[in-house]
């Protein structure tokens, strides 16, 4: 019997962009099986149901044989003690993220200690890329076709059409005076 070397790549995702799917896709490389966990009750504001970053995170990974898509609700450690998981899978983009990817990973090392903590530094092209600063260029009507995928660019669009509809501002609201 062969073991699966199995790691849970933990995100909001709110909304997935290209940087996630990078350090998503080089993990896959490493193990037998990525879960991408979407957690449930992230401590931020979210635009996205956890419903529709499942969604959209499935289609992200849809060709992609050893990456599943899931959600959880529980400690992360916990969640990845639940589905066997040997490692936690976090994505690096600048300095700042070290600092707090270092702190994460010793607390978690303390409550699992069986289980790994693994960052990934995304590519560099992908490095400016954050989910807030996704979402701000696209509710100003700015273009993030080079930061997500066709479908996250779309979904972006219909749901800042749908709020900004339900709150009577248009895209163009600009007054300029004199």
């Amino acid at each position: 019997m062969s073991i699966i070397r199995r790691a849970v790549y933990p995100a909001s995702l709110d909304p997935i962009h290209y940087g996630h799917i990078d350090v998503a896709q080089r993990a896959a490389r490493i193990f037998d099986e990525v879960i991408v966990a979407i957690y449930d009750r992230p401590k931020k504001n979210i635009l996205f149901s956890v419903e529709e970053r499942v969604q959209l995170a499935e289609m992200a990974f849809r060709d992609m044989t050893n990456v599943r898509v899931a959600r959880y609700s529980v400690l992360t450690v916990n969640y990845a003690q639940h589905v066997g998981a040997m490692a936690l899978i976090r994505g690096l983009r600048v300095f700042s993220d070290f600092e707090f990817e270092f702190r994460m990973g010793l607390a978690n090392k303390k409550l699992a200690p069986e289980i790994e903590t693994i960052s990934i530094m995304t590519d560099e092209k992908h490095l400016h890329i954050s989910s807030s600063t996704i979402r701000e260029i696209a509710e100003l009507g700015g273009d993030v076709s080079n930061m997500a995928p066709p479908f996250v660019v779309e979904a972006l669009k219909m749901r800042f059409a749908e709020l900004h509809a339900n709150q009577g501002v248009s895209d163009y609201n600009i007054s300029i005076r004199d």
